[in-house]
């Protein structure tokens, strides 16, 4: 496994990690949790994301338990979780980075952890109801608390990004080190264009998810959509729509066909792409079994390849 700064920051994440969106309280309660964070540890992952939205609370109350039957050393590990959407449907707790939310949803996280802290709370989508300095404030004042180690963000838009940065430098407070972003050879823009001037001017990091584009380039929705896929879960209709997509489905035929010329996994090669990217800190891989959480590992032996004549033809699948 390699290590790599988030962004600017001190702190080492593994190139690949492992998250629990769809899966925790979806498709696995404790014990099959238990095992997949134990393999991904195995292999060298050092970092666990999370969300306090996802299965509604639930998934990080799986984890948490998963965290303290494996009984690892705390200091040992990496956990970050992200906050806006809200689990009480109360007018000032959904939808919002607004101070109230904020300061009580970092509570409802770390209680249901069972953590002292997070090291990574990232603001999962941008709020333009509340003042951006009010939510930097906040943020900045969580990680004065030590309820968390770092902020960051996901999903926001550049100008928000480094609005937010420029407030924190110019009241001396903690600046947010990353973004958390989709990013796969068929969503590339946002990664490689608008965010190009923050990883050069601010040294900001990426932890990307959905490297397979929900599945769609490993090939298994190609041919259908198997039994048992996050695809064919209720609630998930827009990821279907996603992986039976004409346009998005010809170009991970494209990267089939690459795959089955040069001899590698398409999934691997998939994945092993995004992590070729140097401004990408961390890549988090999904996983409803251990087998395919072990499988998507193995990314990590492709990389040194994705270079020369082979990255110029993955390139070519979805130019930016």
């Amino acid at each position: 496994m390699e290590y790599r700064r988030l962004g600017s920051s001190g702190l080492k994440v593994s190139a690949l990690s492992f998250g629990s969106w769809v899966t925790f309280g979806e498709q696995m309660g404790v014990e099959p949790a238990i095992d997949c964070l134990g393999a991904a540890r195995e292999a060298g992952v050092n970092f666990f994301d999370n969300a306090e939205s996802y299965a509604s609370g639930k998934s990080e109350e799986i984890m948490g338990k998963a965290l303290r039957e494996l009984g690892w050393p705390r200091y040992s590990y990496v956990v970050s979780t992200k906050l806006f959407w809200g689990i009480h449907d109360e007018v000032n707790m959904r939808n919002t980075l607004n101070r109230k939310y904020l300061l009580q949803a970092i509570e409802g996280s770390l209680e249901r952890f069972g953590l002292d802290f997070v090291d990574i709370v990232f603001c999962h989508r941008a709020d333009p109801e509340t003042p951006i300095e009010e939510t930097v404030w906040t943020m900045s004042d969580i990680v004065a608390s030590g309820k968390a180690l770092y902020w960051g963000t996901s999903e926001w838009p550049a100008a928000d990004i480094r609005a937010a940065w420029e407030v924190a430098e110019r009241h001396h407070l903690r600046k947010p080190v990353a973004e958390q972003s989709q990013y796969n050879l068929i969503a590339r823009q946002r990664v490689e264009k608008e965010y190009a001037r923050l990883f050069a001017d601010l040294g900001y990091g990426l932890t990307s998810f959905s490297p397979l584009a929900g599945g769609l380039l490993t090939g298994k929705y190609l041919e259908g959509t198997p039994a048992g896929s996050r695809a064919s879960l209720p609630g998930y209709d827009w990821v279907l729509r996603s992986v039976q997509d004409p346009e998005r489905s010809e170009k991970a035929r494209r990267l089939q066909a690459i795959a089955k010329e040069t001899g590698h996994d398409m999934g691997q090669l998939a994945v092993a792409w995004c992590l070729h990217n140097p401004n990408v800190s961390s890549v988090i891989l999904g996983a409803s079994n251990v087998a395919q959480l072990r499988h998507n590992l193995g990314a990590m032996d492709l990389v040194p390849l994705i270079s020369g004549e082979l990255a110029d033809r993955l390139d070519e699948i979805s130019p930016t």
